[in-house]
């Protein structure tokens, strides 16, 4: 039976969970990791399968019905696929995403598919070797490639391609980012570069806002059409290509933030509930979990996560201040 939904004092419904399962990852993006030197979280402070579920099924009877899966790079965790299983069994969820670099992908992706996994988000700033191993450190980028149509060959149809836009660095790949997305009819969508990288060196002057993509894509392509909006919490705005051929989303948190309609709740890979992706407070279900928390425990924590949401997270404010965990330890 539903209970009480997750309803903030600005009155936003949170139905959304984002689940962390690793804060590990294969590659390097300056963007959200150190390139050496990092300190992952032993494996016994990760939430197990078990812990997850639990977590969600409590979520779920709170009105919780789309889970994101995210790391790090969540194709590290072993067994990943049996985590999938578990939840698309859970009553009540709807939509289970998840957001990969694709570096593992090809190995995986049918049996994520089999196990219930309904979309995939995959990274893709640029179709360059160059530009790739300019923002990962590392390389792979035919591996990605491979990967993405690996998804599409095992029965994906909704796969979705985010690029980070990073002034100086990703403007060369906007055009041929767009043609790949349009030829091979995948969703495409441009991210602006957030506060939330590892060593502490964003700057404004670094975000390459979607306004300025838009126009070089209309330069290109002629005129964007604004798309539908069937669900208003989404982070993107989304807008057509007047042929008729694809479409082209921007998330424009640092230009254009978005906060008014979120209805996103996160948990790290080692159990602790955020309700903002730069939220600098933190509430712990892991100790719920492992200290003998009733599952009603565990829906106060949330309720309390919630009703403690700002209106928003402030990136375009004089007294903005930077989590201090990075992407890979929050969960994309």
């Amino acid at each position: 039976m539903k209970q009480q939904q997750l309803i903030d004092r600005l009155g936003r419904v949170h139905n959304n969970l984002r689940i962390s399962v690793t804060d590990r990852c294969n590659i390097r993006c300056f963007y959200c990791m150190p390139n050496e030197a990092i300190q992952f979280k032993p494996r016994d402070e990760l939430l197990t399968f078990e812990e997850i579920t639990r977590v969600v099924s409590v979520a779920a009877a709170r009105g919780v019905n789309r889970l994101r899966i995210t790391g790090g790079e969540p194709l590290v965790r072993a067994e990943l696929p049996d985590l999938i299983s578990r939840l698309a069994e859970i009553e009540g969820i709807e939509d289970i995403a998840l957001t990969t670099n694709g570096v593992l992908l090809a190995d995986q992706a049918a049996a994520l598919y089999q196990a219930g996994l309904s979309r995939l988000n995959i990274s893709l700033d640029g179709l360059q070797e160059e530009t790739f191993q300019r923002i990962t450190r590392r390389e792979g980028l035919q591996r990605v490639l491979d990967g993405i149509f690996t998804a599409r060959q095992v029965g994906f149809e909704k796969i979705r391609l985010n690029a980070v836009a990073i002034q100086g660095i990703t403007e060369e790949e906007i055009i041929p980012l767009a043609h790949f997305a349009r030829t091979h009819a995948f969703e495409l969508r441009f991210i602006e570069f957030m506060p939330l990288d590892s060593e502490q060196r964003w700057e404004t002057s670094q975000v390459l806002t979607g306004a300025v993509i838009r126009d070089v894509l209309e330069a290109e392509f002629g005129a964007l059409v604004p798309a539908e909006r069937p669900d208003p919490s989404q982070p993107a705005v989304d807008y057509d290509f007047a042929d008729g051929k694809g479409s082209v989303g921007f998330i424009n948190p640092v230009s254009q933030p978005f906060c008014s309609a979120c209805n996103r709740l996160r948990i790290t890979a080692e159990g602790q509930f955020r309700n903002c992706l730069f939220s600098t407070v933190e509430w712990d279900a892991r100790q719920l979990l492992r200290g003998g928390g009733s599952d009603e425990d565990l829906a106060q924590l949330l309720h309390d996560c919630v009703d403690h949401k700002q209106p928003g997270h402030g990136i375009d404010s004089p007294g903005f201040e930077k989590p201090e965990r990075p992407m890979y330890q929050i969960g994309g």
